[in-house]
């Protein structure tokens, strides 16, 4: 039997592609590549270019392919960009996911996997966030991953779908050579785009109360995001029992100032951050505890912040080759 992995050709997709293979998966993809790319997905693998808005596309491709499970990580992504254009956030992540369970409960599909965010959380007034801190988004996007969980947890109430959503902070590295982070909008990617550029990359705010003064976020490599991801799916294929949701996350986090420093050393490429003052709505630290996702889906923190920055750089270095897909060493 075979799972469907909705935004497949993406960053984090294309990552949870390999490890099902890696798994002994059978995997289809189905994404419109607005944001992914064909080539990020293997050449052995089904790649289906429909949107997730497409029921009838969804229903044939279950079918098709005899779909028993979904991992679903299509959606737009961009908080920032969400304020934006809420009504295009809605439609593709409310919506669509409205649309996938349809196609799912027509199919007679009652396995998936969500990938869902911390922009459910908002800025949490706690340093440690946990699966039972309360979810208080403050942009479309993470009201529209906060309602995709409630649409998926109705649906399951009223069905046999059995479901579990991971929720997950600043996913960073590379596991495959070739498989990078495109986003315009994350850290890694604008700062090498600025390195490159010839730009100064920007700190904003050094007097928060962190060791360094610059704010801490939670980072975590993709892969062992993908991991985890496939681990969800094989016991939900097993039948066996998972919470509703689930952090992954560091419990600790990096500073901006260890970011940077990092990257400097990796890409020995030599700068001094520009500092500018602190922005509205920043929290000074936001880490999540992984500890109930190390108990059942196998969450372990395999790379610490040196092997996340030079496997995202040596991944940004090989993008432009013919070379095929291989695995990325730390």
């Amino acid at each position: 039997m075979t799972w469907m992995i909705t935004g497949g050709a993406g960053y984090i997709g294309s990552h949870v592609v390999q490890a099902m293979l890696e798994g002994g998966m059978d995997v289809v993809v189905i994404d419109d590549l607005s944001t992914g790319f064909a080539n990020f997905v293997p050449a052995d693998v089904p790649l289906v270019r429909s949107s997730i808005l497409d029921r009838r596309e969804l229903e044939q491709t279950i079918a098709k392919y005899g779909v028993e499970g979904v991992i679903h990580a299509a959606g737009f992504k961009y908080a920032g960009v969400s304020v934006q254009q809420p009504l295009h956030v809605y439609a593709q992540n409310v919506t669509g996911t409205a649309t996938l369970l349809q196609a799912m409960l027509n199919g007679n599909v009652d396995k998936l996997v969500f990938s869902s965010s911390c922009a459910t959380f908002g800025s949490p007034d706690v340093d440690e966030v946990t699966e039972t801190t309360p979810a208080r988004p403050e942009s479309p996007y993470g009201e529209s991953k906060l309602i995709g969980e409630w649409l998926i947890a109705d649906v399951a109430r009223s069905s046999q779908l059995t479901h579990t959503s991971l929720r997950y902070f600043n996913v960073v590295g590379s596991g495959h050579a070739g498989l990078y982070d495109a986003s315009p909008h994350n850290l890694f990617p604008l700062v090498f785009d600025a390195l490159t550029s010839g730009v100064t990359p920007t700190i904003f705010g050094v007097d928060y109360p962190t060791p360094d003064g610059t704010c801490v976020r939670d980072y975590v490599h993709v892969a062992d995001l993908a991991h985890s991801h496939l681990i969800a799916a094989q016991k939900l294929a097993a039948g066996k029992h998972l919470e509703p949701v689930y952090n992954l996350g560091s419990g600790t986090g990096w500073s901006v100032r260890q970011v940077m420093d990092t990257i400097r050393e990796v890409t020995a490429i030599d700068f001094t951050p520009a500092i500018r003052p602190r922005r509205p709505g920043d929290p000074a630290r936001i880490a999540a505890s992984g500890e109930l996702a190390r108990r059942d889906l196998e969450w372990v923190m395999r790379h610490d912040l040196e092997s996340m920055v030079r496997s995202s750089w040596r991944s940004r270095l090989a993008a432009g080759s013919a070379s095929p897909v291989g695995d990325i060493s730390p």
